[in-house]
């Protein structure tokens, strides 16, 4: 099956349904188009005028008498060795009886029959007769005899000659203009009150009526005319405007007008199907979604009075490119039939990993592929195809004028972890690697904690979207700020920075720790002194953002320290390492995450030597890395991210961030909100 896109880059493929679902049709999928988005470049501002309706329905109905002319051909095909007769006339042609009539129609066109697509001959009995008796005469051999007597007896038969009554009445019936209409759907219940009043009737025809009325073969009768007649009055549905339904030939077809602006695309995709060019997606903000006339399943028969079937969807393609203005489209709707109308809710999410539609062999329709970077809001505005979500990007609704096709979220995951599990199965010694596949899990997570000594964020699940909601902070309840980082790149420097500056807005949580309590420190304000089994409580509890073990003494920062922070009215810093984000996005702080990223190895040099700091190249290496591993398995949760090229830009950079947060809502995940 061959689909492609009609507005833009023109592709075959091979396998994979219009849909462009993830079965094992499309994982086997190369690296082509599935689908083509209908779309008539150009100018648009001329109009070509549509080809009359009478010429457009006159071919259909030319080419649908064809078919059933062919199909009649084919069932008058007779079996030669049937009968002696017919086997010893094919043998000699020439030995027969001549027809007048045959001879007559062979050379004759017939006529058809004026309000009658299918002419149904009446026979009668006595015509049938004479010309076996005819025919019985002209034959010598005694098999033939036979034949004919046994068809003879046939004819003279009750049954027979009550079903050939029958035949006629259909046969007179059909000849007419149109079939008959049914005066009611309730013919058995009106038996039935018929059958009560004559009950008590001592008449003869009452009695003899009564009998007809209670027979069962009639009452079933009676049914299946009511089945009959109840579909035949139904009112035909009404068409929306610039949509018209016509029956021909026993197949309804509807003919479309859709006028498409200059600035609006058509937005539809076509796949091909046998000699058919089907619709096989709707893309929402096009002319195609907004006039509600084409669906999903059409057959295109003609569009502008150029026929459709039979071409690939390149030729499609290149026809459609020298249309403009109003394109009239002449379609078979879908066997399947119009779904009702569903108000979809959009859905913001925000992705958790990069797509480039460019390098995704599975994406039916690559010129409609919405490219995204990890971090970026996306909204959601169609999930009918469940593998290819509609979405716009956050910020672009009004230079994106159709929606893209991103990977649904069960798509994503199931190829994720066909391809993680490809790689396990190639490195599968390889240390400190973050597996998404299912067996050996609990393996697998000792080895992270020993591979990285507890370092990094436990991170199993395969990444895909995070579904967001707009905030805007209360005044009176202001968000922390977490700065994250590797060792080196400034985050405490920028921390301590804040503190000095503005200490009415900036504050710092005050920790936790067992050791004992120093001259001049003061609890409360230096730290929190508690014994060791209060803070295992703590720890056991999971109040404990952060902690650790220092010359036999533990320290940690607790979630009610950073509260007691937000309820003074003042915003909460934060320096913490990526292992503490679980902790804190799964509470109701509710926090910013900025990431503190160095700069090239030779900027991050000049900038540590400004401290007095001399580091080796290697453990330059060592931060730049570090940074790179710490993006890569949490980037997913920073909410900006700050390159600390100079202190001060770096500054000013942190400050605006910081008083964005209090002027405009911000993304935050909707389990926050719940």
């Amino acid at each position: 099956m061959t689909t492609s896109h009609l507005n833009g880059h023109v592709g075959d493929g091979e396998g994979g349904g219009g849909r462009g679902g993830g079965g094992e049709d499309e994982m086997r999928g190369g690296s082509q188009h599935r689908e083509m988005a209908v779309d008539c470049p150009g100018e648009l501002g001329s109009r070509t005028l549509p080809v009359r309706r009478s010429a457009q329905l006159e071919r259909i109905r030319q080419h649908q008498e064809d078919l059933r002319r062919r199909r009649e051909e084919e069932g008058r095909q007779l079996d030669l060795n049937t009968s002696l007769r017919l086997r010893k006339l094919s043998q000699n042609p020439h030995v027969g009886i001549d027809n007048p009539t045959f001879l007559q129609d062979s050379h004759t066109p017939q006529q058809p029959l004026l309000g009658s697509q299918h002419t149904q001959t009446v026979l009668e009995l006595e015509e049938l007769l004479l010309s076996l008796k005819q025919v019985q005469g002209c034959l010598s051999d005694p098999q033939s005899q036979n034949d004919v007597d046994l068809v003879l007896s046939l004819l003279h038969k009750a049954d027979f000659q009550s079903a050939l009554r029958i035949h006629n009445a259909v046969a007179t019936s059909m000849h007419r203009p149109s079939p008959p209409y049914p005066h009611t759907h309730q013919a058995l219940q009106l038996a039935m009150e018929v059958e009560g009043f004559v009950q008590s009737s001592q008449n003869k025809d009452g009695l003899e009526l009564q009998s007809l009325l209670s027979d069962t073969h009639v009452q079933a009768l009676l049914l299946a005319h009511d089945s009959v007649a109840e579909r035949e009055m139904q009112l035909e549905p009404v068409s929306p405007p610039g949509e018209t339904l016509t029956q021909w030939g026993g197949e309804t077809v509807k003919i479309v007008r859709i006028e498409k602006a200059r600035d609006i695309p058509l937005g539809a995709t076509v796949r091909n199907d046998m000699d058919s060019v089907v619709i096989s997606r709707v893309v929402r903000g096009g002319a195609a979604e907004r006039s509600g006339l084409l669906s999903v399943g059409d057959e295109i028969l003609e569009i502008n009075g150029v026929e459709i079937r039979g071409k690939d969807v390149n030729q499609v393609f290149d026809i459609l490119a020298d249309m403009h203005g109003v394109l009239t489209f002449v379609l078979i709707p879908s066997t399947e039939g119009k779904p009702p109308p569903i108000k979809e809710t959009v859905i913001h999410v925000k992705a958790h990993f990069d797509y480039d539609p460019s390098d995704d062999p599975y994406v039916p329709c690559r010129e409609l592929g919405l490219s995204f970077q990890k971090g970026d809001i996306l909204h959601i505005i169609s999930q009918t195809d469940p593998n290819w979500w509609q979405a716009y990007r956050d910020g672009d609704e009004e230079n994106q004028p159709l929606a893209g096709l991103v990977p649904g979220k069960s798509f994503q995951q199931q190829r994720e972890a066909m391809k993680q599990t490809i790689e396990e199965d190639k490195e599968p010694e390889k240390s400190g690697k973050l597996w998404c596949a299912k067996k050996n899990k609990r393996k697998r997570k000792k080895m992270l904690y020993n591979a990285h000594k507890n370092e990094d964020y436990d991170n199993e699940e395969i990444l895909t979207y995070e579904e967001m909601a707009l905030y805007h902070q209360p005044a009176n309840r202001k968000r922390p700020i977490a700065l994250i980082g590797p060792a080196s790149c400034g985050q405490a420097e920028l921390k301590q920075r804040l503190l000095n500056s503005q200490l009415e807005r900036f504050a710092g949580a005050v920790p936790h720790t067992t050791r004992s309590r120093r001259d001049g420190e003061l609890s409360a304000r230096d730290y929190h002194f508690v014994s060791r089994q209060a803070f295992e409580a703590e720890l056991a509890a999971g109040k404990l953002i952060e902690s650790g073990e220092f010359e036999k003494n533990w320290y940690g920062t607790s979630s009610d320290s950073v509260r007691q922070v937000i309820n003074t009215g003042k915003i909460c810093l934060l320096c913490l390492h990526t292992q503490s984000l679980k902790i804190l996005r799964s509470s109701d702080l509710k926090p910013y995450i900025i990431f503190i990223a160095p700069p090239s190895q030779e900027r991050l040099r000049a900038l540590l030597a400004k401290e007095n700091k001399n580091p080796k190249p290697e453990e330059l290496r060592m931060v730049i890395e570090k940074a790179r591993e710490m993006e890569q398995s949490c980037g997913h949760l920073f909410d900006a991210v700050i390159v600390n090229a100079d202190q001060d830009k770096a500054y000013s950079e942190l400050l605006r961030l910081i008083t964005k947060l209090e002027t405009e809502p911000q993304w935050v995940p909707c389990s926050w909100l719940r």
